[in-house]
């Protein structure tokens, strides 16, 4: 099937290409708009953007919404994630904020919801995912993205033991991480 995924993030669009395949996955194109993201769920998040560049293109469209969940601080910075140290930060100003703000050792968990709507079935439909893990005590690795230099997954993984996120192969992490999970639900309901 071909979805179009509904994000500007090439980060993302590049992890859901290998974690949907043999689903097609596409760009969103420049023209189509996308809603500020005020929800206060990853799912109203996600339904949101989907729901929105599939009423403008008429196809099948796929959005995530994803974050990180601190246990030591309540559940944050959950749905502001990609703006924990403010509207425009970058992902080393998020990732040092959570640094600061919870100690080391604590429970984190990764969340992702993946909306799917079809404008020509008319049918909508989420798929949560979850990583659990703890927060390391500096960052370590230069592969994946936002918070995954300090997050290390619960999951077993391939020796070497202790590594973060960011230290896996793509190929680890999909296999782990929350957006994995999702993608995986997501391709059951597909059939592929």
């Amino acid at each position: 099937m071909r979805l179009v995924l509904a994000t500007r993030n090439d980060h993302k669009a590049e992890e859901f290409s290998a974690l949907l395949a043999p689903h097609e996955v596409v760009a969103l194109p420049a023209a189509v708009a996308l809603p500020p993201e005020t929800g206060t769920t990853f799912a109203e998040n996600a339904l949101g953007k989907a729901r929105a560049a599939a009423q403008a293109l008429g196809v099948p469209v796929i959005a995530d919404d994803s974050g990180i969940a601190s246990e030591a601080l309540g559940g944050r910075p959950g749905v502001y994630s990609a703006r924990f140290a403010g509207e425009d930060a970058t992902d080393a100003q998020n990732l040092d904020k959570l640094l600061v703000e919870a100690p080391a050792g604590s429970a984190l968990a990764y969340v992702c919801v993946i909306a799917l709507v079809d404008p020509t079935a008319g049918t909508e439909a989420h798929f949560e995912g979850r990583c659990t893990g703890t927060l390391a005590a500096r960052p370590r690795g230069d592969g994946g993205f936002g918070y995954d230099p300090a997050f290390l997954p619960d999951d077993e993984i391939p020796p070497p033991a202790g590594r973060t996120m960011a230290e896996l192969t793509p190929a680890e992490k999909g296999a782990i991480s929350h957006r994995g999970r999702a993608a995986a639900h997501l391709r059951e309901h597909l059939g592929g």
